[in-house]
């Protein structure tokens, strides 16, 4: 995870604990940060994982020695803390999180004074003071200070509520099953939809670091428990966020789980019909169907690299207003330009009140896409050449190539090829109006992705 002369991956810096992320490297890391931000006042939080405290200690250890100063919130959601940083009006924060990976693992989320996490230019500075030791240590004097942070969590939900009819929501007394996966999405959302008058069920709802319920990555195949109980119970909506709460997964009310795309794509429908020509900011991972909506409901749809701080950094650049991933993030830019797993679920029962219609039916009244995925292994050192090779072989085609190879056909199929950020492989996506086509554009760039790899082997 660690890699030389690189600290910062696509997601903040991340490692096994105790192997590649120890308290020493945290410390360090810290000072980096502090020396990075000067004199200034920084939120420090965690995430639920049982290495959080140890960390979030080091790292404020760090930061104090470089002469910053800290309100320190402890444990929370990673947005309420991006929240929170606007509303106090503090120079940053940084957030002891690794989000979906397994509990094993734990990272440092740096965040800058409007909320969203840094740049890639502000990443390779904080990574230039850690390798070259360019660390500025305070005065004895001066080291920093720190003090508890309150109610942070209080002013987060409020804030949600600011952007949504909660007469019109509480009038439906919903039901709603709640997967929190052990983990920080306890701590909001539950009184969140307390507050907008549904009924709320939990599942993984005790805070445990281990994650004994699930893995913090909520992907249909590790949501059948949160499926059962919303048909079991009768609920009318089940949500699942991952290990920071930023993500959620949406189960209607047959139990059927979904896609973020599906569910970013019906909030864009909504958000476009009340703000026409507004941009909409995506990865070229995520579904033609988002670009279907922006056409049909009039919005200009701008696609990026793959990546949460890509998709706000270039709302933040736009200033565009919403932003989504297939992976469950929305980024709802009037409350702020990060994803937010609370606010993606209050829209959603917004639209659900609004409409008076079942999340099944307003999701089967978008133009409907089949997916299908897979991989290829290939060496890191080969990654370049066959991305050469690739574009190369598909020019003349209707491609992207922001983020790998992405092709689009007369049909509206279409398939996304690129080189994985964390394991020695190219990840293929295709989807398609019927499951056999996706299937074959798989089967066909599979095939051509094998014959270049193994022509550069020699």
């Amino acid at each position: 995870m660690l890699t030389q002369r690189r600290l910062f991956g696509t997601n903040g810096i991340r490692g096994v604990v105790n192997k590649e992320l120890t308290p020493e490297l945290a410390v360090k890391i810290g000072v980096a940060i502090g020396t990075f931000f000067g004199k200034s006042t920084l939120i420090v939080g965690f995430d639920a994982r049982t290495s959080s405290p140890m960390l979030a200690k080091a790292v404020m250890a760090g930061l104090n020695a470089a002469g910053c100063d800290i309100l320190f919130a402890e444990m929370a959601p990673t947005p309420a803390l991006q929240y929170a940083v606007k509303t106090r009006k503090v120079d940053g924060a940084v957030i002891i999180t690794a989000s979906h990976n397994p509990p094993e693992y734990n990272g440092i989320k740096v965040v800058w004074k409007d909320g969203i996490e840094l740049s890639r230019e502000q990443e390779i500075k904080i990574e230039n003071i850690f390798f070259n030791k360019n660390f500025r240590l305070a005065e004895w004097h001066k080291i920093g200070t720190v003090q508890k942070l309150h109610e942070i969590i209080d002013e987060y939900i409020e804030a949600i509520k600011n952007h949504i009819d909660i007469s019109q929501i509480a009038e439906k007394k919903y039901h709603v099953v709640v997967d929190a996966a052990n983990s920080v999405g306890n701590l909001a959302a539950p009184r969140l939809l307390r507050d907008l008058g549904c009924k709320v069920t939990t599942i993984n709802g005790n805070i445990d670091g281990t994650f004994p319920g699930r893995t913090p990555e909520p992907r249909p195949e590790h949501l059948r428990e949160l499926s059962l109980t919303v048909k079991a119970v009768g609920a009318d909506l089940g949500v699942a966020y991952d290990g920071d709460a930023d993500r959620a997964i949406f189960v209607d009310e047959k139990g059927e789980i979904y896609w973020g795309d599906k569910t970013f794509a019906l909030v864009e429908k909504f958000f476009l019909k009340d703000n026409p020509s507004e941009k909409i900011v995506t990865p070229v991972s995520s579904s033609t169907l988002v670009k279907d909506i922006a056409d049909a409901y009039g919005g200009e749809l701008v696609w990026t690299k793959v990546g949460s701080v890509t998709v706000s950094q270039t709302m933040k650049k736009l200033k565009a207003k919403l932003g989504g991933e297939e992976n469950g993030g929305i980024f709802y830019g009037p409350h702020q330009s990060v994803r937010d797993g609370a606010m993606a679920t209050a829209l959603i029962l917004d639209i659900m009140a609004k409409t008076n219609k079942k999340l099944s039916k307003l999701l089967s009244e978008l133009p409907k896409y089949f997916i299908e995925k897979s991989k290829v292994e290939c060496p890191e050192e080969l990654k370049t050449k066959t991305l050469e090779k690739l574009i190369e072989q598909t020019k003349g085609l209707n491609t992207s190539t922001i983020d790998g190879v992405k092709i689009w056909f007369e049909d509206k199929s279409s398939i996304l090829i690129r080189p994985s950020g964390t394991e020695p492989i190219y990840r293929l996506y295709a989807e398609a109006k019927k499951p056999e086509k996706a299937q074959q554009l798989i089967n066909r760039y599979t095939e051509k992705l094998k014959k270049i790899i193994e022509s550069l082997k020699g």
